[in-house]
């Protein structure tokens, strides 16, 4: 029996689209440029295959800018013990990660932590290859 091409290259496309979906550290960020983002948490996308944190981080000239960090998938988060929850926007926080390669105000984020002292590991991929 044979299958119809345009079946086989929605098959192809499906299995294939996943695969493009993620990526790894070194191809959108750079282990050479970290950075400490301090500013006040807008928005949190408990998503997978990683979840984001959007901060918003006053400049020195006074400009806010909206950062998004890329952090673990949420069942990664979520084994490390943490929950959406532990992410209440307008909360004061402090990230470190690593800057994108592509000059915009996003980053690969290693490490948050709150005003209370809360210090939660993100880890969103494997990191600077060293």
């Amino acid at each position: 029996m044979q299958v119809p091409l345009p079946v086989v290259l929605t098959l192809v496309l499906a299995l294939a689209a996943p695969v493009a979906a993620h990526h790894s550290f070194s191809a959108e960020f750079d282990g050479n440029a970290p950075i400490t983002l301090k500013g006040k948490l807008s928005k949190m996308e408990w998503v997978n295959p990683h979840g984001w944190l959007h901060i918003d981080v006053v400049e020195a000239d006074g400009k806010v800018v909206t950062w998004a960090v890329e952090t673990g998938a949420t069942n990664a988060l979520m084994r490390r013990g943490l929950r959406q929850a532990d992410f209440p926007l307008g909360s004061e926080v402090v990230v470190k990660g690593f800057k994108a390669k592509n000059g915009s105000p996003s980053a690969n984020g290693s490490s948050v932590t709150f005003a209370d002292g809360r210090n939660f590991f993100l880890g969103a991929t494997e990191g600077p290859q060293k």
